[in-house]
């Protein structure tokens, strides 16, 4: 389990937290940048909504599907034990792509290839759910993507788009996760930008999203041209980014203002 409720550093002074696994060297969780409340929600099974999703997700699990016949459970038994850890090691080199494949992606591939059954549209209730679901096995475990080997190469690719300039207003991600943390853009504190918590349930967005769907937003924060979901730009950005916070908890599903 998480820690609850972050408490002063042991020599008292007020103005350093003990963020307990939240931080890790200077690697913090969006966690840390959240307000009180928001954190308090999260941290209450009862008071955060996404749980609405998750609870979604595990009817999806034991639900059969397709033309096989077959849930998620048929194939992978109790998710609280095969699912554990698999949301901390995503994305991952998928070698029958040649690319890579993140948690929503092998959520379809197994519904199209095992349950022969349409796949989950990205940002329904159904997909968010699910993911949810999955993610949340792996809660309080670090994050811990490879890079290593032929995944290389897509790191790569998204450590490019994170620092490359774009839009009307000629910014990179760099710009406002690294250079600009912890500052202020109109109401809102800049985080790092740590992909852990999500999906997460955003107080802007009163419902659950993908961190895909963050990345769309962005984009048009900074009049770019989004990506679409599931689009090989945004998965490379996903294990650049899920990569930035390697030894940070997986915090499915966290609340974000």
């Amino acid at each position: 389990m998480l820690a609850a409720t972050p408490a002063l550093a042991a020599d008292g002074d007020s103005t350093r937290i003990d963020w307990g696994p939240y931080k890790v060297g200077d690697v913090r969780s969006g966690y840390t940048f959240a307000g009180a409340q928001t954190r308090a929600m999260q941290d209450d099974e009862f008071q955060n909504p996404a749980f609405l999703w998750l609870e979604r997700g595990m009817d999806i699990w034991e639900t059969p599907a397709g033309q096989a016949g077959k849930a998620c459970t048929d194939c992978h038994g109790d998710a609280e034990e095969s699912m554990a850890g698999v949301a901390a090691r995503y994305p991952i080199y998928f070698e029958d792509w040649d690319k890579l494949m993140n948690i929503e992606q092998r959520i379809n591939w197994c519904r199209e290839n095992q349950m022969q059954a349409e796949p989950f549209k990205w940002e329904t209730d159904e997909m968010l759910g699910i993911t949810a679901f999955v993610k949340h096995q792996s809660k309080g475990m670090p994050v811990d993507v490879s890079i290593e080997g032929p995944a290389h190469e897509f790191w790569e690719k998204g450590k490019a788009f994170y620092e490359t300039r774009r839009g009307q207003l000629d910014l990179a991600c760099t710009h406002c996760h690294v250079d600009n943390e912890g500052n202020l853009i109109r109401a809102e504190t800049l985080s790092q930008g740590q992909a852990n918590g999500f999906p997460t349930y955003r107080l802007k967005w009163q419902t659950v999203g993908s961190l895909h769907r963050r990345f769309r937003g962005c984009n048009k924060n900074i009049r770019a041209e989004p990506y679409g979901y599931g689009s090989d730009e945004y998965t490379n950005l996903e294990l650049y980014v899920t990569w930035r916070g390697n030894g940070l908890p997986v915090e499915s599903p966290s609340v974000r203002k």
